[in-house]
């Protein structure tokens, strides 16, 4: 995520004020022991009240599956184990049984997770993993590289991958090398895929980094939503001058209005679902910087509801999904060329 001039409140509130969590893209909701309101939307909700400093809450969990219903009699415990106030973010990382969750901003939302028996996320971040199948042989860029998410997955699937992330918040990356094994991804591997971390501001031009990348992967949020630069033609043109020839971008556009996916379920009942696009301003800017190059796809409700973009010509689907594991062979199937002309 890239701090942006944002108002931000306390990180932790005073023992007889509550937390409210949402989490901008996650497949299943948490609810509150003493809120506990089921939902169908696929995202994460955590509030709580407590009375102790010992940073240890209980809570209900309702984990929402595919094509199955909530259930929420099971108590599973969520510890808080670090949180920050930085000059960019509002820091809070919690475990839960199964997976390590990073929340930014004032908005509390899930910006990594890493589960404790797989890289694998079923959401969002698992899609920037197929990015170098079908990108020239070249480093790719990261930006909003957060806890490190997708840098884990697309080093574990191409251990010689060229990664170079980009976070403006170097206590965020700090607490990411104590957490995420952030650190751990900083040495080469065996195969010479290593990641390179840069604090700084993505936006800033630099002639270091001219036409350098096969591949962006961009995933920058602030307060919850989408960043208004991206909204903006102009700085995807910008953008495009770091990547390489035949170079592409893929990139979490969030949901409806660009903000957290799986909490804005609100659409124009005139709009059909090919058309729901339209209702993303990121994707929007994207189809006026890259006209006729452009293919995008929604994730399913239980796996985020995110749009998401790629830049060039639409890949053989087939081929690429004859190079990626499964369930990456079948989701990169999903991807469509996008019509500008509506």
């Amino acid at each position: 995520m890239r701090g942006c001039a944002l108002p931000l409140t306390k990180l932790v509130p005073p023992s007889h004020l509550g937390i409210d969590i949402k989490f901008k893209s996650f497949p299943f909701p948490i609810a509150a022991t003493h809120s506990l309101i089921p939902t169908p939307k696929p995202c994460l909700f955590l509030s709580t009240h407590h009375s102790d400093s010992n940073a240890h809450f209980s809570f209900s969990v309702a984990a929402q599956q595919q094509q199955q219903q909530l259930e929420t009699g099971e108590e599973e415990n969520i510890q808080l184990v670090s949180s920050i106030k930085t000059n960019y973010n509002d820091i809070l990382i919690v475990d839960t049984p199964k997976a390590r969750m990073l929340l930014l901003d004032s908005s509390y939302s899930v910006h990594s997770v890493l589960y404790n028996e797989s890289k694998w996320t079923g959401s969002y971040w698992d899609e920037f993993a197929s990015l170098p199948a079908i990108v020239p042989k070249g480093p790719i860029a990261i930006l909003g590289l957060g806890g490190g998410t997708a840098a884990h997955l697309m080093l574990d699937l191409w251990p010689s991958l060229q990664l170079d992330g980009w976070e403006i918040d170097q206590i965020l990356i700090d607490k990411a090398r104590d957490y995420f094994g952030l650190s751990d991804l900083e040495k080469t591997t065996e195969d010479g895929g290593v990641l390179n971390i840069h604090v700084g501001d993505v936006f800033v031009p630099s002639k270091d980094f001219h036409r350098r990348y096969a591949g962006i992967v961009v995933d920058l949020f602030a307060g919850g939503k989408v960043l208004p630069q991206l909204q903006e033609v102009s700085t995807w043109l910008e953008l495009q001058e770091r990547l390489m020839a035949d170079g592409r971008f893929m990139v979490n556009c969030g949901g409806v209005g660009g903000g957290p996916s799986a909490m804005d379920e609100s659409t124009d009942p005139e709009i059909l679902p090919s058309e729901s696009w339209l209702l993303n301003p990121a994707l929007k800017a994207l189809s006026k910087a890259f006209p006729g190059q452009l293919s995008w796809k929604r994730m399913p409700k239980e796996n985020g509801a995110n749009f998401m973009a790629l830049t060039g010509p639409l890949p053989d689907l087939n081929s690429w999904s004859a190079s990626v594991p499964s369930p990456l062979s079948q989701s990169v199937k999903n991807w469509r060329l996008l019509d500008s002309r509506i």
